[in-house]
């Protein structure tokens, strides 16, 4: 089975989010006219990296960004991995991804659970305790949040439940941009599976973003790949070459878990 895949590489205005629902409206709107089937928004599309502020600008259980995501999704019969939003939960607000199948369901909830003190993301967010793996088209799938790539071991755990696709959804800054796309591919190569990853561009008061989407294939191979600026990438996936790949080079068969 294929799928069209496009990822939003979007600039996202600080700390507004009602602005940032118009820009993912008009980009979701492009996105369907590459004919893609599943579509990705970056990490904290709605409110960037206004931590100071998210008492004030989070969503209440990410029901408006829900809401908003779901009515797109059946507008246009797509699937949205809506990037993730600030989730004003009651002990404290979530950075969640989110995952609306073409009936506008939500099927997923993911909250990020590795925190990264550089951005300062310990001072003002709570780590969710979410299990990253979902169903999407009947396949065995994953999605994690930026920082979430540097640790193999949360990766690899999706891998062994069967994961044919890791969607990440991002805020990587520039500075480190090498290594976005460094660990991406080995997570792709390791687990066998396809890696599906979308970052923001532009800059906020503190950072600068590097974009350069990616989508690679089990092999490794970078079959799409966004530059630093705001545009639309997209390739298509097929299920069937992870399976070919983990026929052929069977390392889940020959894990020696005791010994780890």
């Amino acid at each position: 089975m294929k799928k069209k895949i496009a990822m939003i590489q979007m600039d996202i205005v600080y700390g507004e989010p009602q602005e940032n629902f118009n820009r993912a409206k008009t980009q979701i709107a492009n996105a369907v006219k590459t004919g893609a089937e599943i579509i990705l928004l970056p990490e904290l599309w709605t409110t960037g990296y206004d931590l100071k502020r998210l008492d004030e600008i989070a969503d209440r259980d990410a029901q408006e960004s829900i809401a908003f995501l779901s009515e797109l999704a059946i507008e246009f019969n797509v699937t949205l991995i809506g990037g993730s939003v600030a989730d004003q939960w009651d002990d404290g607000v979530r950075n969640s991804l989110l995952v609306i199948d073409q009936k506008g369901k939500l099927i997923h909830k993911y909250s990020k659970l590795h925190l990264f003190q550089l951005m300062d993301e310990h001072l003002y967010l709570e780590a969710g305790q979410d299990e990253a793996d979902f169903t999407l088209d009947g396949e065995p799938a994953a999605g994690y949040i930026c920082y979430d790539i540097r640790f193999p071991e949360w990766m690899r755990k999706s891998a062994v439940n069967g994961a044919k696709v890791m969607y990440v959804v991002a805020e990587w800054p520039k500075p480190r941009i090498d290594h976005w796309r460094a660990l991406l591919q080995v997570r792709a190569i390791e687990n066998q599976c396809y890696v599906v990853a979308c970052n923001r561009v532009g800059a906020d008061p503190k950072n600068e973003f590097g974009g350069m989407s990616l989508i690679i294939d089990p092999w490794g191979e970078f079959i799409a790949e966004g530059g630093n600026g705001e545009e639309i990438v997209t390739a298509t996936i097929d299920y069937d070459l992870v399976d070919e790949v983990r026929g052929r080079i069977p390392v889940f068969r020959d894990r020696i878990v005791e010994k780890y």
